[in-house]
């Protein structure tokens, strides 16, 4: 029986055009470009290299990592933006994505917005984020940091707290710390982890902070001390490192975390191939073995779950940003 006009229209309408779905069904044709907007060597890098390695074996193409450093991130995120949205090049980033951009937003130099740019396609690790002190402050913990602060200023001693560069996370808690404190504290920024953790256990700053897998090993070998971690639980290879809401610092409190995005407007059924992809590499022992031995957690994600977690925290984060009237230089 022939079906009417409407009911071909309203088929037609409720299908992808017939193009569109071949194109999903071919995809990936080609290498896959997984941007990573920050120096090669870093735990963002590693972990891109670690799910890249798995994700070709998966896709049947070679995933192919590349450095694209500077601008806090916002360099590279802007090529991502900007490239043909057919799921052959990603973003893999890190929660200064929401940090940075907000902090350009408010300076009115924002070259991209997360939810209107870009696609969520997976969680591809939870990284806590750990503050760290000098072995030579005398606190073990974020309140006795406090303390130490407000000793030092009654005696016109001077505090600094490191960062690695103005508008990111580090800088955020610190100017966050000090709000809910009011504890004096000078910013010194720092051209990446390595410079700024170098410092710290040099003891030229007193407090500093980054992802756990930059200073693992000098938190291990007592040449740094952790004060907390600010996400919602302790990080499961530091358990004896309380969390800054523990401490009594709730406003200080955000998820560490790396994962994949795509262009906005890349198909569907192609983001869900690239978020299969990434959920059978998270799975992997070997990578979660790799994983750990940083202190990260590879945890793949819905595409829609991992799109709520930005949001929820990239609008937390302007909030933040906003109050403290955080700069991006």
């Amino acid at each position: 029986m022939a079906l009417s006009r409407r009911t071909l229209l309203a088929t037609t309408l409720a299908a992808p055009p017939l193009a569109a779905r071949a194109q999903d069904q071919a995809f990936p044709r080609q290498p896959i470009r997984v941007v990573v907007p920050f120096p090669a060597g870093g735990t963002t890098d590693l972990l891109a290299r670690l799910f890249a390695q798995r994700m070709s074996q998966t896709l049947g193409q070679p995933v192919v990592v590349e450095n694209r450093g500077g601008g806090g991130g916002s360099i590279g995120a802007d090529v991502v933006a900007k490239a043909a949205p057919d799921g052959h090049t990603l973003l893999f980033h890190n929660i200064t994505f929401p940090t940075t951009t907000a902090t350009l937003s408010l300076a009115g130099r924002a070259p991209h917005e997360i939810e209107r740019d870009f696609v969520a396609v997976s969680l591809g690790a939870y990284v806590p984020f750990v503050i760290l002190a000098n072995p030579a402050v005398p606190a073990q913990d974020l309140k006795g940091f406090v303390e130490h602060a407000r000793a030092r200023a009654a005696a016109g001693q001077p505090l600094f707290y490191g960062s690695t560069g103005p508008g990111s996370i580090m800088n955020l808690v610190g100017e966050v710390l000090k709000r809910e404190t009011g504890i004096a504290m000078d910013h010194v920024p720092f051209r990446g982890a390595a410079p700024l953790v170098q410092e710290l256990v040099a003891g030229r700053v007193q407090l500093g902070g980054d992802q756990l897998s930059t200073s693992f090993g000098h938190v291990r070998s007592g040449a740094l001390r952790g004060l907390a971690t600010i996400g919602a639980r302790r990080a499961a290879v530091l358990p004896e490192v309380p969390t800054a809401r523990e401490q009594g610092f709730p406003a200080l409190e955000l998820e560490g975390w790396n994962g994949f995005f795509a262009p906005a407007r890349t198909p569907p059924g192609i983001v869900a191939r690239l978020q299969q992809a990434v959920a059978d590499a998270a799975q992997q022992p070997e990578i979660r073995r790799r994983c750990e031995e940083v202190g990260a957690e590879p945890a793949g994600s819905s595409s829609e779950e991992f799109a709520r977690m930005v949001r929820a925290q990239a609008a937390r984060i302007r909030e933040l940003v906003a109050a403290v009237q955080l700069r991006p230089e």
